[in-house]
């Protein structure tokens, strides 16, 4: 029973749950209204409360039966027949991925791309001179999309790693070759921008030996071709290498029967609703089938191909556009064909219902934890009052909570100036999630807390701006809208609205909020340097005032700053100067080279050797230590 249920079952508010529970061994600030309470504990608190409580049986929940949808058996080699290759295009960021899917689909798709990057996944059918069919997925090569990449090669049969012959092997260079190792997937290395004059090919298949990929003039099976995607150069060679590769590898699929697939992007769509693009991997997708991927289903309405245009079928390895899910599946998702709507009803209620189950588990489990902690606390705290009389203890644990009793749950938690609340929306499934990776890696907790509340895909839309305000929050969009109504009530609450197409761009602003919240440091700037030569003293009324007579070795000594004594390399005294005379004459400032007296705020005898130091005091902007990697 919850703490909420509680109050409600017992005609009371929820202040009077946390007053019952005031001298007992649970952790009041970590309780919240949707906590649960232990049965000894809903015994006192009814017991305090002067109520009785009657102890009944509750019926046990039946074990639900496995409605999940699941893959058929392997198919019989008979039925099987020959299916284009998945070809996946990997290699670091702006060696020509882009370029060189472009060159072979010639439609221009770099020159659409932010900031020339590519942002997200797309998958496209090539048809070849030959007749023949090859699938690429076009992976982003920015070291934000590794979780893109990496889901490209569970779906590929062959990756295509793109070199740049002037910059050889780079870190995405050897991230995507373990991603392929990982999947178990072939190379081909193509070897692009061979037309420029600082380009060395050999130099490339050298670098590639040091990550165990021999190509064939070393004594290796991987194929090495020289291209130039920009001009075309060599690309029906390549194509023709996958094409040879591929019928080495006899690929064959079985097109009869439910469909088996993989999301390879989704995304919500103003006019379409919600939208996959998927490759099927068994059977023939056709308009009317029913399909669930993760906790969503979905009646195909429409299917188109990479150029928009409608189609009525898709066959194994071949990528499609589909419509007609109910919420958006998260890319990755495998997609499975059911007998019929209600079978998909079934699958998506089990699906949910095992997920809460876990949720459940999981949080039972830190709830245990945290009572298990707190009650040895304690323990140790009743320990130390065990000399007490009972009413000295109560006395002892009035003081100690007395703070708690008059301020309500919520006004518990006071909002720590040190946290960045935000808000991420972006225009498909998988820009949200490889932003959530970045942010993942944040590790300077102990400098400002990132506390990410909420994310999603869409535009901007008024139920983020009251979030945001709530939290104190910033809402950042990544290829995403806001409308100017939205603009409007953003800026009358005074929240940030901060959108970006370029994702090194976004986590840069997300960068300088941060900053933003880390308190300034203390800088101290030198302007002079003063060393003591002589020392006297002059009396004014009754008492005896130390003056240093010294000269200024290094910039100026101004009265107006502050100063510092330095003895044997400890400071001695910091504050201000009570005078600063040259010969007989008070002045505000001295200048290198030049003698003077000067005496201090404070009492302190001086020493031959001592240095005087002038120095000014400035704010520095904190930058936070995180490092996202790029």
């Amino acid at each position: 029973m919850t703490v909420e249920e509680l109050a409600r079952a017992m005609g009371k508010d929820i202040d009077h749950i946390y007053e019952a529970l005031l001298y007992t061994d649970v952790d009041l600030d970590s309780l919240e209204p949707d906590s649960v309470l232990y049965e000894d504990h809903i015994k006192l608190i009814v017991k305090k409360s002067g109520m009785k409580y009657k102890s009944a049986k509750l019926k046990e929940e039946k074990e639900r039966e496995n409605m999940d949808a699941v893959k058929r058996p392997p198919a019989d080699p008979a039925v099987l027949t020959p299916r284009p290759p998945v070809v996946t295009i990997l290699g670091h960021v702006d060696h020509g991925k882009t370029t060189l899917l472009d060159s072979l689909r010639k439609a221009q798709v770099a020159s659409m791309e932010a900031g020339g990057i590519t942002q997200h996944i797309g998958a496209f059918l090539v048809h070849l001179p030959s007749g023949e069919k090859i699938t690429f997925l076009d992976t982003p090569g920015h070291v934000a999309f590794s979780a893109m990449r990496a889901r490209g090669t569970n779906v590929t049969d062959i990756v295509i790693l793109v070199v740049a012959a002037e910059d050889g092997v780079m870190q995405q260079t050897i991230e995507s070759i373990q991603h392929a190792k990982n999947a178990g997937v072939p190379l081909i290395v193509a070897i692009n921008k061979c037309d420029k004059p600082e380009a060395d090919p050999e130099r490339v298949k050298k670098e590639l030996l040091a990550h165990d990929v021999v190509c064939e003039e070393f004594g290796g099976d991987v194929q090495a071709v020289n291209i130039s995607a920009l001009k075309g150069e060599n690309l029906i060679v390549l194509a023709e290498a996958t094409v040879a590769l591929a019928e080495m590898l006899e690929l064959k699929a079985d097109s009869t029967g439910l469909v088996e697939g993989t999301v390879i992007e989704s995304r919500k769509d103003k006019g379409k609703g919600p939208v996959t693009t998927a490759i099927i991997q068994r059977g023939t997708l056709r308009r009317g089938c029913v399909l669930v991927a993760g906790k969503t289903w979905a009646k195909v309405r429409f299917m188109f191909d990479e150029n928009g245009k409608a189609v009525d079928a898709a066959s194994p390895a071949i990528p499609v556009e589909i419509m007609g899910w109910k919420e958006v599946p998260s890319a990755g998702d495998e997609i499975l064909e059911v007998e019929s709507e209600q079978r998909a009803h079934e699958v998506v209620a089990w699906r949910t219902y095992v997920e809460q189950q876990e949720k459940m588990k999981r949080e039972m489990e830190v709830i245990e934890e945290k009572q298990k902690e707190h009650r040895m606390e304690y323990e140790k705290k009743q320990q130390k009052l065990a000399h007490l009389t009972w009413r000295q203890r109560k006395a002892v644990l009035y003081k100690a909570n007395k703070h708690l009793m008059f301020s309500k749950p919520k006004e518990r938690t006071e909002m720590d100036k040190n946290v960045l609340s935000v808000i991420v929306k972006g225009d498909v499934d998988g820009s949200v999630e490889a932003i959530l990776n970045i942010l993942d890696s944040y590790d300077a907790e102990d400098e400002c807390k990132l506390d990410i509340i909420h994310f999603g895909m869409g535009d901007i839309s008024e139920t983020d701006i009251n979030l945001a305000e709530a939290f104190n929050g910033v809402v950042f969009g990544f290829s995403v809208k806001a409308n100017d109504s939205i603009k409007q009530l953003a800026a009358k609450k005074g929240i940030k609205i901060k959108l970006h197409n370029i994702i090194y761009k976004f986590i840069e602003d997300l960068k300088d909020e941060l900053n933003s919240r880390l308190p300034p440091f203390v800088v101290e700037n030198t302007i002079g340097e003063a060393s003591v030569l002589n020392i006297f003293s002059v009396t004014v009324g009754k008492s005896k005032i130390p003056v240093a007579g010294c000269r200024v070795q290094k910039g100026l000594l101004d009265k107006k700053m502050k100063f510092k004594l330095i003895r044997n390399g400890d400071v001695i005294w910091k504050g201000s100067l009570s005078s600063l005379r040259h010969h007989k004459d008070d002045v505000q400032v001295i200048r290198t080279g030049m003698d003077c007296g000067l005496s201090l705020d404070k009492h302190i005898e001086f020493s031959f050797g001592d240095e005087i130091i002038c120095y000014e005091e400035k704010e520095v902007q904190q930058t936070t230590s995180w490092d996202p990697g790029f």
